[in-house]
């Protein structure tokens, strides 16, 4: 009798192991899977999910186990599935294009994608406000940024820009310092222009592109007809090693306008 049971209990155990994959993977008990064409769900691991259902638990009425590796997976995903928005240039635009060499300036850098005139370079730009979160108008009074990159062959180039020549502040350790003055209250969600003059009656430095923000182009009428500029003076060396300081400003062919 035990050898016959013992059979027995084999073969059943055989057989559940040969159903298991067919059950698992059958198409009409699971949700289907965008990742990799799969047509059932799976985890992070790519094992298919049993049940998407039911958490597993210690009886029928008892406690839910941690052991049920889906269930904590699918609550860390849904705990995680909102990504705050970022605290500066939340809201932005992008455009595609090439930029284009139009003159000799070997005399002033050996970077490849500035090697001579006619030398196109795919690049990538991102327009955006800076202070306000994304949900917020294009028509209100507040910096913007001119970031490009260029996909040049030697390599990702970025150029970080606003559309102002000058920058608030010269040590980035103050950086945190003139966002949370320009940035609205974080209780009542409005912009305080007492915050912002406090900071830069405080930091003369400042007052150059205070006077910029509050002159017409802190409202351009759109992204075609604003300036940009780069933030930072790179040094650009030649082929005989001398250096040379430049700032690059992008000057909009249909002409600067502003919603003034």
């Amino acid at each position: 009798d035990s050898d016959f049971h013992g059979h027995l209990s084999s073969l059943l155990l055989q057989k559940s192991l040969h159903l298991l994959p067919l059950i698992a993977m059958d198409p009409y008990k699971h949700l289907p899977s965008s990742a990799f064409n799969a047509p059932f769900m799976t985890t992070n691991a790519g094992a298919p999910v049993w049940n998407d259902n039911n958490a597993l638990t210690i009886g029928r009425r008892g406690p839910v186990l941690l052991e049920d590796y889906h269930l904590v997976e699918k609550l860390a995903h849904f705990a995680r599935e909102r990504t705050p928005e970022r605290v500066v240039h939340a809201r932005g635009a992008s455009a595609k294009g090439f930029f284009e060499v139009t003159h000799d300036i070997s005399d002033l850098t050996c970077a490849d994608f500035l090697r001579a005139p006619g030398v196109q370079t795919p690049i990538i730009i991102r327009f955006s406000t800076v202070i306000h979160e994304r949900g917020s108008p294009e028509t209100i009074r507040d910096p913007r940024g001119f970031a490009v990159k260029f996909y040049t062959r030697e390599g990702n180039f970025d150029l970080v820009g606003n559309n102002f020549p000058v920058f608030f502040i010269r040590d980035a350790i103050k950086f945190p310092d003139v966002i949370h003055a320009f940035k609205p209250n974080p209780k009542s969600h409005i912009q305080e222009n007492w915050r912002i003059l406090d900071f830069c009656s405080h930091l003369p430095e400042s007052l150059s592109t205070f006077t910029w923000f509050y002159d017409d182009v802190g409202i351009p009428q759109d992204y075609r007809h604003m300036e940009g500029f780069g933030v930072q003076t790179f040094t650009l060396i030649n082929k005989a090693g001398k250096v040379n300081y430049v700032k690059f400003h992008w000057k909009p062919t249909c002409g600067v306008k502003s919603l003034t």
